[in-house]
């Protein structure tokens, strides 16, 4: 089957409520700065009314990197669960205006469509509060194969894991991809997330249910149990046929089995919000990855991705990355 989708994302569908606050408000509320936290409806009616005046948008760790791949002008498509909510049907209608392909069925019953409750402190930290509500309700039924099989990248969520079904159909899409001779790529999502699996995800890695890796140094190390950055990456090596460690203003690392390449981060006026960075990075490398580019330019569309977010608060871009990336004399 020809590839007919550059970039499949799986991911939890939820919609960001997002709000500045001081770190005080971080303390009273026992909340872990810079990290994500799995919430009830409960928690999250409470943080939703403590917090101050919020912006609300789709989101969603794995589809706010497929809004980004779209943004490239690649072609895109997200399978992620929803309710047939007010919220559900703003997600549906967000992710769809963006130009990616979403058909996944929402649900009818049950619990309401997800939301992530961000806070965001003055130094562009940003910490996340998730209910997940209908999102951990997808299953392996929700996936259609087919479109699997077309797509050329199967990009997957680590935060996915935590539901038991989706984690079912997260087997089931990889090995449906694996099937049509994809490449199968996870993010690790937190580091809290890697504490919960590391091994299990290790398992995926070494097994080679994935190909590729995203994660920062804290899910790197992490991951290896370890505070030294260098001894974790030969392990890394040695674990998955490609990787990328991002690093915040230190740009990212791309592992592979043959070398260790190091690129820079794109440079930025100002700091504004952090929220979406490894997102919109992974948007940009699987791109050029689809497209055929080497590594260090794949690196560089992630860069360039990940500048334009923390810019602006949201986890999405506001100004076309196809038209960045060919402003800055990258080809897509």
């Amino acid at each position: 089957m020809p590839v007919q989708i550059d970039v499949l994302g799986i991911g939890n569908a939820i919609v960001d409520v997002i709000a500045r606050t001081e770190d005080d408000f971080l303390v009273r509320h026992a909340m872990n700065k810079g990290s994500m936290a799995l919430i009830d409806e409960p928690r999250a009616e409470a943080i939703y009314a403590s917090m101050g005046p919020a912006i609300e948008a789709s989101g969603g760790s794995g589809a706010n990197t497929i809004a980004g791949v779209a943004s490239f002008g690649a072609r895109a498509a997200f399978v992620g669960k929803v309710k047939n909510d007010t919220l559900g049907k703003a997600f549906t209608h967000d992710i769809r205006a963006i130009g990616v392909d979403f058909s996944t069925r929402p649900a009818a019953d049950g619990p309401s469509t997800a939301r992530c409750y961000i806070l965001v402190t003055p130094d562009g930290e940003r910490t996340m509060n998730t209910y997940l509500g209908a999102a951990q309700n997808l299953t392996p039924a929700d996936l259609d194969e087919k479109q699997i099989a077309s797509a050329g990248i199967i990009y997957l969520e680590g935060y996915l894991w935590d539901p038991p079904q989706a984690k079912e159909a997260f087997r089931k899409a990889a090995a449906i991809a694996h099937g049509a001779e994809r490449i199968v790529a996870l993010t690790l999502s937190d580091a809290f997330c890697v504490g919960r699996y590391r091994d299990e995800f290790l398992n995926l890695m070494r097994t080679g249910a994935v190909d590729l890796i995203f994660a920062n140094e804290s899910e790197l190390k992490s991951l290896y149990e370890t505070s030294d950055f260098d001894s974790a990456l030969p392990a890394l090596r040695n674990d998955v046929k490609l990787a990328v460690v991002t690093r915040s203003e230190k740009g990212c690392v791309v592992i592979s089995r043959e070398s260790n390449e190091a690129v820079k981060a794109a440079p930025i006026d100002k700091l504004v919000d952090a929220t979406g960075a490894g997102d919109l990075f992974a948007a940009g490398f699987l791109t050029g990855l689809a497209r055929g580019q080497d590594h260090r330019d794949c690196a560089r569309l992630g860069a360039l991705a990940a500048a334009e977010v923390i810019q602006h608060l949201g986890a999405r871009p506001e100004t076309s990355l196809k038209t960045l990336a060919q402003d800055s004399g990258l080809t897509i």
